[in-house]
């Protein structure tokens, strides 16, 4: 049985893969995308900010940094 903190786990790495393959996304597209509350994927979006993955070019759009990463 899969624990929250693996859940959490498996929607920030979705999240963060989704914006990678769609390059700019919204905030908005990615509560539709994942069907998740609006406050849930800022929440998922501070993690991967805080860990340098993803940033904001302008408010409400986020795009992946060119930090390396391996994703498993």
């Amino acid at each position: 049985m899969e624990t929250s903190t693996d859940r959490m786990i498996n929607r920030i790495k979705s999240v963060y893969l989704y914006i990678k393959k769609r390059g700019i996304v919204t905030t908005n597209e990615l509560v539709e995308e994942f069907g998740i509350t609006s406050r849930t994927i800022q929440r998922d979006l501070n993690i991967l900010e805080y860990n340098k993955l993803v940033k904001s070019p302008s408010r409400g759009k986020w795009t992946i940094t060119k930090k390396k990463t391996k994703v498993s």
